[in-house]
């Protein structure tokens, strides 16, 4: 029996860190409302472990969001794979510790994964959106921006960074038709969390936590907008939500 199409069937989205946790959730969700999609992450195994088993039109490549040459490989397999890119679905990112607890390498690297990494996918897609007349992109920032917990000053700053990006991001872009949203979840049960996997479904159970899959939906709903509507902030978080 064919599916019905819908808002996203046939959409060419690009996908950052669509291996693992909220992006790897945006993955199944994205190929499963038929939408053309290419992700990357920085591990081969990981990659191939994401692909296997998914039904759509996926594919993937081994990339780091972190460098220059990444970033220009992977928007070269966009225009080779896709021929174009109608959406950016930014989600790559990295943990952190305490900024004094770091190598000066460790938190320098986790700035290009978490800040650099999305602008330069922003700067890539922008230039070919802007030629076909429009476009959305869409990034994954945190609630770490908001309540600052402690432990977490350099994730909470490449997080703020995003939000401050996104939101005058909007005001340069809108004359040409490329929607800026912005997802801010709380507590995921994602591979970032330092429990084990039966205290992250616990959590979840209990409200504390939210499944990836819970982002993954609310990434569908902001993409699934029509034309002229645009989801600026979007905020989601467990019962639960830790502030501290």
């Amino acid at each position: 029996m064919t599916k019905n199409p819908t808002m996203l069937s046939g959409r060419r989205i690009l996908l950052t860190g669509g291996t693992t946790g909220i992006g790897l959730a945006a993955l199944k969700a994205l190929a499963a409302e038929g939408a053309r999609v290419l992700t990357f992450g920085r591990h081969q195994d990981a990659l191939d472990a994401a692909l296997a088993g998914i039904d759509g039109d996926v594919t993937g490549i081994a990339e780091d969001a972190a460098t220059q040459e990444g970033i220009k490989r992977v928007f070269a397999a966009v225009d080779d794979r896709l021929g174009g890119i109608d959406m950016l679905v930014a989600c790559a990112a990295l943990g952190a510790q305490p900024i004094h607890e770091m190598a000066d390498d460790d938190w320098r690297y986790v700035i290009d994964a978490n800040l650099t990494g999305y602008l330069a996918c922003a700067r890539a897609a922008i230039l070919r959106m802007q030629d076909q007349g429009g476009g959305h992109l869409l990034f994954v920032g945190s609630i770490s921006t908001e309540i600052k917990a402690a432990g977490e000053s350099v994730y909470a700053a490449t997080k703020a960074g995003i939000q401050a990006f996104a939101e005058t991001l909007r005001k340069e872009v809108a004359d040409k038709r490329i929607r800026v949203s912005v997802i801010q979840p709380g507590s995921v049960d994602t591979d970032m969390q330092e429990c084990s996997e039966e205290e992250k479904q616990a959590a979840v159970a209990d409200g504390r936590m939210l499944p990836a899959e819970d982002v993954a939906d609310a990434i569908l709903f902001v993409l699934s907008r029509s034309a002229t509507c645009d989801i600026v902030n979007l905020r989601i978080e467990p019962l639960i939500q830790k502030t501290a």
